[in-house]
């Protein structure tokens, strides 16, 4: 199988727990056609660079994925589909990090100075 790193953008008015459903829909998308998600972080409501939407907002979420094309091309048709999604992305990768990525670190940084919610869990 391979490896990719999928990362979405939802709505700034979708609440947390959605956002967590979101990922648990997209999760059960990968399972059933043989894939496993290897990791996700939650990288907080954060600013966009312009308006997309209507929105100046948005919930940032990164799945790394170990799975084969066909789950990745369906994980993708129905991020296209759902109507709180405003933009992802999925690429593929050689190898998947097993700490925290950039943002994460940046976020961590953040919360010193009393900003930013974040949240990262690894799957085993």
């Amino acid at each position: 199988m391979s490896l990719y790193e999928s990362t979405f953008v939802t709505r700034q008015d979708v609440s947390r727990s959605d956002v967590t459903k979101l990922v648990e829909t997209f999760t059960d998308i990968i399972k059933q056609n043989d894939g496993k998600i290897v990791k996700h972080e939650y990288w907080g409501l954060r600013n966009l660079a312009y308006r997309i939407k209507k929105n100046r907002k948005g919930h940032y979420v990164m799945l790394a994925i170990d799975a084969p094309h066909a789950a990745i091309k369906e994980l993708e048709r129905n991020m296209g589909l759902h109507e709180d999604i405003i933009r992802h992305l999925t690429v593929h990768v050689d190898s998947i990090d097993e700490g925290p990525s950039p943002m994460m670190q940046k976020a961590g940084r953040d919360e010193e100075g009393g900003e930013g919610e974040s949240a990262l869990e690894v799957v085993a």
